[in-house]
């Protein structure tokens, strides 16, 4: 049972019912942080009513809470539901001790401001600022002791925000409790409340509570408490009826009983229909003043929190007539007063009920009134804008509004909201080509910087589809899908999009040297073979270009195909690439060309050579606070040490590298690897084989031709330790058809010996695998 019955303050006075062993169970999580709870239920199932119940408990316990609501209606703001709640947290900052990686929320938080750290400085680094914003997220977090951050209504929740909450969800502090409420049926399909790749991470609890109908007995019990002796079996077996369980629907019906006691409830008791909630909020709707009405029916229009102000406005009504109205629809329970004096109808259905109730050309006028008073506001809400826009029928001019809402969230870097806004648009078949065309090439510009991998894809493919898209704008769309199949979706076919992309963007070289470049580095299906090639196209391309990043990108490629190759060579040339001075986007290029480059020395044997470059990198991407790259690099190093026997801390290296960077899969993979080989070692074979197929796992369909390499060296050794070297020369056989030939021989990963082990003993077929003698 939970600590105490519920506080009859909330809910509107109705009494806490039917969910006693949900409360327990979100208690006894959030007691034992960290932890992650997720609750699912239907429209007016409760959900809010159960977290209310429960962090009043856990107030009293010492917890702060911070809550967070989602909207579809958000204005643009990176990681809004968050940010909101963050913005509660003043009074339980401490005064010193603040990393300065919280500083990064100081321009989001302009009330705070004095409290946090300075804010970084500007990168160009791309995704700088949304690592920056995480980790001032957690950092934030961790310093305010046991907190509990509660996300409302996660179905309506944005790309970035949700990677937020993933990340969180995968590296929680020690204190620290997510929970988030959402409604399935209203989730994108195909889409997880946190997304995919979330798992819960070792030692943190937590569960998932699905909220159901409630039982007669508890509709009973709610209604014992509201009405008292009115509350017959009768009635209550009508109520049950009438709501199916849903406690949202009773209470309407329980409002309209107990504030009319005069009425003959037979009416109720004789409903055959369970449409409780219309009926009941209907009922109230008619039994409110003129003023009241009107303010509601502003309130049903506006479909957000508003103030009264607005309310007034949108209502016409003068302040003293605003008030009255506004006074009226609260005593009737129709609207709420939540924060920063604001007020909105207690659930979104009631919300829904109200504005099917306001006549059709009375609608459109309020519509257009708060068009009229949403544009008088700074910054202008051009999300909701729009949304009036729409729903007075003005399609062009909901067009416009959600483009330039779309680039107003991408201004002030929210490309979650920013995404949401242009799928919109490219679900709407009858949007012209012209359109259509520009609002991918926008999604494809942004879609590196989210998650939602398969929705982006999809809708970059359904543009690419259509026949009269100029040759530029079909390539950079191209591109776009390209790149994101590669990174985000692991996906090798991503590939053949680039070689696509190449020919449609030869009047834009710079970005057809991008495509050039990432497949000049592609591995797979003996395409190493046309790397060169690819690269001197790249060169051709940017020969007379004034681009300093994508040159200075050209030129790595340039030296990492010379690292795979064995040109020794390549090692004065990496010494001379700039490491101080020039622009940020050079410096991230040498970035990026010192962590491959010494990845590959690791491949070719050259541990000290590779851990120079790389310490020296650590260096580089610290001062340029380019995040991943301070993890990969550290992963890197630490490799170096499992290869070398020096395994003494390893395990506790890379946990503590996964708590800090739980986004960078890499992390998961070399952890797998380590273990695995270890494991096999010490002659475990059976855990040698989980850990490597658990780096597979976290691989997924990686593009990497070495990473799958790596994991199939694994594999292929713990089969033939077990005696199945049928078994293992089915795992080493595909994994050597990525080899284009001896040049490739030093970079197998510990392959090729296992390989030719398990060829010894199987004795396969030979027919394209003469030069393996060579």
């Amino acid at each position: 049972m939970a600590d105490q019955q519920g506080s009859p303050g909330l809910g509107r006075g109705f009494a806490f019912v039917g969910r006693r062993r949900e409360l327990d169970l979100l208690l006894a999580a959030v007691r034992q942080p960290p932890a992650v709870v997720v609750i699912e239920g239907d429209a007016g199932m409760g959900k809010s009513r159960l977290v209310r119940e429960a962090t009043a408990i856990l107030r009293s316990q010492g917890w702060r809470v911070m809550t967070g609501f989602c909207h579809p209606l958000r204005e643009p703001l990176p990681y809004g539901p968050v940010v909101d709640a963050l913005g509660k947290a003043g009074p339980w900052l401490p005064d010193a001790g603040l990393p300065p990686t919280a500083g990064a929320l100081a321009p989001l938080l302009p009330d705070l401001a004095d409290r946090l750290p300075p804010a970084p400085a500007a990168s160009e680094q791309p995704g700088a600022a949304r690592h920056h914003l995480v980790q001032a997220v957690r950092s934030v977090l961790a310093s305010i002791g046991r907190v509990v951050l509660v996300v409302e209504d996660v179905h309506w929740v944005d790309d970035a925000t949700r990677e937020l909450l993933l990340l969180l969800g995968r590296d929680l502090p020690d204190q620290f409790a997510l929970v988030v409420t959402y409604r399935a049926e209203d989730l994108p399909p195909g889409t997880a409340v946190l997304g995919a790749a979330y798992r819960p991470p070792p030692g943190a609890s937590g569960t998932v509570i699905r909220l159901s109908p409630l039982t007669e007995t508890d509709v009973a019990d709610l209604a014992g408490a509201a009405l008292g002796a009115q509350a017959t079996p009768k009635l209550c077996a009508a109520l049950h009826r009438r709501s199916e369980g849903l406690p949202l629907v009773a209470e309407e019906d329980l409002i309209t009983l107990r504030d009319h006691a005069r009425r003959d409830v037979r009416d109720l008791e004789q409903a055959e229909v369970p449409d409780g909630l219309r009926e009941a909020v209907t009922e109230r709707l008619t039994a409110l003043s003129p003023a009241g009405a009107a303010v509601v029916d502003a309130a049903a229009v506006l479909a957000v929190p508003a103030t009264e102000a607005l309310l007034a406005e949108v209502a016409g009504l003068d302040r003293d007539a605003a008030a009255d109205g506004l006074i009226d629809a609260l005593r009737a329970a129709v609207l709420r007063e939540i924060d920063n004096g604001r007020y909105a109808f207690r659930h979104v259905l009631a919300q829904q009920v109200a504005y099917r109730h306001v006549p059709g050309p009375r609608r459109t006028r309020l519509h257009q009134r708060a068009i009229e008073k949403l544009q008088t506001h700074h910054p202008v809400p051009l999300v909701q804008i729009a949304h009036h826009t729409l729903a007075t029928g003005d399609q062009q001019g909901w067009l416009d509004r959600v483009e330039q809402a779309a680039d107003q969230a991408v201004a002030l870097g929210d490309t979650g909201t920013a995404a949401t806004l242009l799928h919109q648009i490219l679900d709407r078949p009858e949007v012209d080509g012209v359109r259509r065309s520009r609002t991918a090439l926008a999604l494809a510009r942004i879609a590196n910087s989210g998650v939602d991998y398969a929705a982006t894809a999809c809708a970059l493919r359904a543009v690419l589809a259509d026949p009269l898209l100029p040759a530029p704008t079909r390539g950079e769309i191209r591109l776009g899908l390209g790149l994101i199949m590669l990174n985000l979706g692991g996906d090798s076919a991503g590939f053949g999009e680039l070689e696509r992309a190449v020919d449609e963007l030869a009047t834009l070289p710079d970005k057809a040297a991008r495509a050039m470049i990432a497949l000049a580095l592609n591995e797979r299906n003996g395409a190493a073979a046309h790397a060169w090639d690819w690269l001197g196209r790249a060169e051709q391309a940017v020969r007379d270009s004034t681009n300093e990043s994508v040159r200075a990108a050209v030129q790595v490629t340039r030296l990492l195909l010379m690292a795979r190759a064995g040109d020794a060579a390549v090692w004065p040339l990496v010494d001379q690439l700039r490491r101080q001075g020039g622009s940020r986007a050079v410096l991230g290029q040498t970035c990026y060309g010192l962590y491959n480059i010494g990845e590959t020395a690791i491949q070719l044997g050259h541990d000290r050579r590779a851990r120079a470059l790389l310490l020296a990198n650590q260096d580089l991407a610290e001062r340029l606070d380019h995040r991943p790259f301070e993890c990969l690099n550290r992963v890197e190093l630490l490799r170096i040490e499992w290869l070398a026997g020096r395994w003494a801390g390893l395990e506790d290296e890379y946990a503590a590298l996964e708590r800090a960077y739980p986004d960078v899969k890499q992390v998961g993979v070399d952890r797998a690897l380590c273990q695995g080989h270890l494991a096999l070692v010490q002659g475990r074979h059976s855990r040698a084989l989980e850990h490597f197929t658990v780096a597979a796992e976290h691989s997924g369909n990686t593009s990497e031709a070495v990473v799958s390499r790596g994991i199939a060296a694994g594999l292929t050794a713990v089969r033939l330790a077990q005696n199945e070297p049928q078994a293992a020369w089915a795992i080493a056989e595909p994994a050597l058809l990525t080899l284009s030939g001896p040049s490739d021989w030093t970079r197998t990963t510990g392959l090729f010996p296992v390989a030719v082990c398990a060829t010894a003993t199987h004795r396969p077929p030979w027919p394209n695998w003469h030069w393996l003698a060579a």
